[in-house]
């Protein structure tokens, strides 16, 4: 059971870190995430049989470096050979534990983000792409985001893969000239992965509180990279006012808790802090986008937690904003939600019934809203059929049973 703990210790840590720094040497990813696939395979065994070694991620870069020599040689294609010949004779190339104990490497990361978005590579995978080779999302996760099939997913991601190792493209950054080109897909990539660990709040799984922070740390990146970019900032920004509410999503007994009936007293005033700065030198540079207006949007609610009401009227009006430059079905969704506070439950229903019903079929946000609206307005039997569609296509055990309370006759 240690082995397997440290095992998945270090694939919650490392993955990404690994595979970039695979990549890089070796410039062919998929060849990169096989490796460290029997990497992992070896060390359930061997950690098993003799222990876990003091630094387990070198143990496992360097095992995967040595099954990629052993491909290479096997292949006999030249320039691989030449390249992981290379790789061996960097700094890496110690098995024993004594030498593996020190052993560090850079993280590459970031950089491989930048590879993903190429221009080489169809738009439509780069922040698939970067889900999976840098956030460590698997095909399924990807596919559900995606409203795809995971095998379709997984054939996409492939064929990218192929063309990076096909194309030659270089494991560096771009060029600064050729770096804001790249940057809306992986700050897309970047809050994709967030979303991933955020929507989940029943706390069981720590890979996705591992995913979180990741995310906060490559925007960080991005900012201290991209200093002039007011959307890497606004990025940074909206994630950090989300996680300083992460306390309060639950209460003593693990149950949901929704944003409006949170104990603003268990937010994080240092996180609200920094995106309140994020968020103003971003503003500075008069280039409003999509990352900068969700910010604004919570920065809204922050205001409750010093003792100001949501400006329900400057919601709306922020949710337009947001709707002109990026129309998806949370932004839509949202807006009617605020309408409904601000100007009567009435407009907020005429919102929600004016989204085209194909788009919505399976999005269970819409329909608890819808739900909700409809019990406020007292059409309870149409409320009791949004909520049994809400409650159907709700994954996440904490957010079934609120909405089963709240489905409740009055």
């Amino acid at each position: 059971m240690e082995a397997r703990r440290a095992a998945e210790l270090a694939a919650r840590n490392s993955y990404g870190r690994l595979v970039a720094y695979l990549a890089a040497k070796t410039r062919d990813v998929a060849a990169a995430e096989d490796a460290l696939g029997d990497a992992f395979l070896s060390a359930l065994k061997t950690w098993e049989e003799s222990g876990v070694p003091k630094n387990p991620e070198a143990w496992l870069l360097v095992t995967a470096r040595n099954r990629l020599i052993d491909a290479g040689r096997r292949s006999q294609v030249r320039d691989k050979v030449l390249i992981l010949n290379t790789f061996k004779h960097n700094g890496l190339g110690f098995s024993t534990e004594p030498s593996l104990e020190f052993v560090t490497f850079p993280d590459d990361r970031l950089k491989l983000l930048f590879i993903c978005a190429h221009p080489a590579i169809d738009s439509a995978i780069h922040t698939a792409l970067m889900l999976q080779t840098v956030l460590g999302l698997n095909a399924a996760q990807i596919a559900s985001a995606f409203l795809v099939a995971p095998a379709t997913m997984s054939q996409r991601l492939v064929r990218a893969k192929t063309k990076i190792r096909d194309a030659g493209i270089a494991f560096e950054l771009p060029e600064e000239k050729d770096l804001s080109t790249r940057l809306a897909a992986v700050l897309e990539a970047i809050y994709a992965a967030y979303t991933n660990a955020w929507e989940t709040v029943d706390g069981r799984d720590p890979r996705h509180r591992g995913l979180a922070e990741e995310a906060i740390w490559l925007a960080r990146l991005c900012v201290q990279l991209m200093p002039q970019e007011p959307e890497a900032r606004g990025l940074l920004a909206l994630m950090l006012y989300c996680e300083s509410r992460r306390d309060a999503r639950r209460n003593a007994n693990g149950a949901y808790v929704p944003l409006l009936q949170q104990d603003t007293n268990l937010w994080s005033q240092t996180a609200i802090a920094e995106a309140e700065r994020e968020l103003t030198q971003a503003a500075t540079f008069n280039q409003l986008g999509r990352f900068q207006l969700e910010a604004a949007i919570q920065s809204l609610h922050a205001q409750r937690a010093i003792a100001q009401p949501v400006n329900w009227q400057a919601l709306a009006l922020l949710y337009e904003g947001l709707i002109q430059l990026s129309p998806t079905l949370g932004a839509l969704v949202s807006h009617a939600a605020a309408i409904a506070e601000a100007q009567g439950l009435e407009y907020g229903l005429t919102r929600l019934d004016a989204i085209p019903m194909e788009s919505i079929k399976s999005y269970q946000p819409y329909w608890a809203l819808k739900a909700h609206l409809l019990k406020q307005s007292g059409l309870e039997a149409e409320s009791q059929q949004a909520y049994i569609r809400a409650i159907g296509l709700t994954e996440d055990s904490t957010i079934r049973e609120f909405l089963l309370n709240k489905s409740k006759p009055k």
